[in-house]
């Protein structure tokens, strides 16, 4: 729930500071006192518009800090901050704060990080629900109709929400099986033509780029082929120098050891000869590596040919090819055990759709009878609320097959007629807003336990009406706050006497300053004010009298 609230530079407020407890909380002031401003600075940290007009003449940041605590942090809110990767520890309060600059511009904060508007908007559903004369969320939104009556007829929907899911998860194999098996026949002529291609040139990971190699090698002995000739030449023979340089070996090894320098000599030549011949060795083999075959030659390009232009067939690489084939037997394959999968898959999702039916016509059946339940506890509260000739009904409207979904075959609305013989429309559209505000409140009490925001604010719920129907409005106010914590903008003493903590609105000026101040009224000053609201500019005794007798009754 809301527990405290911090106000700087909105308006007409320059600093305010209010702390909120559980049970009804009642503002009260003279028309113009500035409870617009509260409800538009909590606005800000539920993700409304950040307007510059907010920000106080004089100033350039205006800041609202909300403090929300909760016994256990309810899963959804958990959920929405673990997504936005924000950890906020068991017991841990939510701080919201947002700043608007006068230049334009804001920044959310929740617990110190930064965080967008979409952010707050989403949190807003889960931490204050708002009834106004221009209520856009809450009950009057049919998109939480549905959600209410489950909770009301505690109904258990996850069973139907995973019936759904595996009636659709069955139902896209089903389709995936058939788009394969009706693509594979569309093309099972040419996939096994195809195939016979590429099993007749039965290609191998690996083999373009050695082919290519060898190719490359070949193509460089028939350039060098000449050279090669030529220095052959001139290793071999009894002519060749290498011949020569033995021929003076052997001479000069008779006379080597005549003198050490032919001795010298004779080692220098033995190098030589040696290393001659090492060349002579390595030449060979170079000759033989690059010997030049016509007929291999052309073999490896007819292959290479071959082999590129199945790849540019199938737009692949070369070695993507034995993967080609096992795709195309593959799908060949599927052809043949398809129509069985197919079958399988269709007896698979006809049992899921029968089982999905089953359960959301339960859960229809459950829901039309909590309808009826909840037409008859709204229709019991609206005569005290002044609303006699209207009716109200929940709409469970079957829906088409097209639009059935996790949450069943129905569609739920909250229905009015505010006269008799009037047609039945949505809440928001033919309600007044002081109508609204009492089918609201005759809902939520209806309603009870089942759900809501931490906080439920009602913004002059009480305006139009007086007496009988004021007290009928604040005895249920008060009723409705005992499960949790409720805040009421109220110009009815009524009310104003049900509340559990009363603050008093107040505007003053000092020259051409104006201000809106906010105090939590004790004992003496709710009498006061009470007074006031029944007497008006004059506080009379008897309307002292009579506050007095207001409080006594609540």
């Amino acid at each position: 729930m809301l527990t405290s609230l911090a106000i700087r530079n909105v308006v007409l407020i320059e600093a305010l500071d209010l702390g909120f407890a559980a049970g009804l909380g009642v503002l009260t002031g003279e028309t113009g006192a500035g409870k617009s401003i509260l409800l538009d600075s909590l606005g800000l940290v539920l993700g409304d518009r950040a307007d510059t007009g907010l920000v106080r003449a004089g100033t350039d940041l205006a800041s609202v800090t909300a403090t929300f605590e909760f016994a256990t942090l309810p899963d959804a809110i958990r959920t929405a901050l673990t997504e936005a990767e924000i950890e906020i520890e068991p017991g841990e309060a939510l701080i919201i704060k947002r700043r608007v600059r006068a230049d334009g511009g804001s920044r959310a904060f929740i617990n110190d990080q930064p965080v967008g508007v979409a952010l707050l908007r989403e949190l807003s559903r889960y931490l204050v629900e708002l009834h106004g004369q221009h209520d856009d969320r809450g009950l009057v939104n049919a998109r939480g109709h549905r959600a209410l009556l489950d909770r009301y007829a505690q109904a258990d929907t996850g069973a139907v929400t995973q019936a759904w899911q595996r009636w659709s998860r069955t139902g896209a194999e089903l389709e995936q099986a058939r788009a394969l098996v009706a693509a594979a026949r569309a093309d099972e002529e040419l996939l096994t033509a195809h195939l016979a291609e590429l099993t007749k040139l039965e290609p191998v990971v690996g083999e373009e780029a050695e082919l290519a190699a060898q190719r490359a090698d070949m193509q460089k002995g028939e350039r060098l082929s000449a050279d090669l000739v030529a220095l052959q030449v001139l290793w071999e023979g009894s002519d060749s120098a290498l011949a020569g340089m033995r021929s003076a070996a052997r001479r000069l090894d008779r006379i080597a050891t005549e003198h050490p320098l032919l001795a010298e000599a004779l080692a220098a030549l033995d190098r030589a000869v040696i290393e001659a011949g090492e060349a002579e060795d390595l030449l060979g083999a170079a000759m033989d590596a690059l010997t030049h075959d016509p007929l291999l030659l052309d073999r490896i390009e007819t292959r290479l040919f071959e082999l590129r232009a199945a790849a540019r067939k199938h737009a692949c690489a070369a070695d993507d090819l034995p993967a080609k084939m096992l795709d195309m037997r593959a799908a060949l394959d599927a052809i043949v055990g398809g129509d069985a999968d197919i079958a399988r898959l269709e007896r698979a999702s006809h049992d899921a759709a029968l089982d999905y039916q089953a359960k959301a016509e339960a859960l229809s059946v459950l829901r039309a009878e909590a309808a009826r339940r909840l037409d008859t506890a709204v229709a019991a509260e609206l005569a005290p609320l002044k609303l006699d000739a209207a009716r109200f009904r929940t709409a469970v409207v079957r829906l088409p097959d097209d639009r059935w979904g996790p949450n069943g075959v129905d569609a739920i609305e909250f229905l009015i007629s505010t006269n008799p013989g009037s047609a039945f429309a949505p809440l928001g559209k033919i309600a007044s807003g002081g109508e609204l505000s009492r089918f609201i409140l005759a809902l939520k009490v209806a309603l009870a336990e089942q759900g809501g925001a931490a906080t439920v604010i009602f913004d002059e719920i009480d305006r139009g009406v007086g007496g009988a129907v004021a007290s009928a409005i604040g005895e249920r106010l008060h009723r409705l706050a005992g499960g949790g914590q409720l805040l009421a903008v109220t110009h009815s003493p009524q009310v104003a006497a049900r509340g559990t903590n009363h603050f008093l609105i107040a505007k003053s000026s000092e020259g051409i300053v104006t201000r809106t101040s906010v105090a939590l009224l004790n004992a003496a000053g709710r009498q006061e004010e009470i007074a006031r609201m029944l007497s008006g500019a004059e506080i009379t005794p008897e309307a002292r009298a009579q506050a007095d007798r207001l409080l006594e009754q609540a």
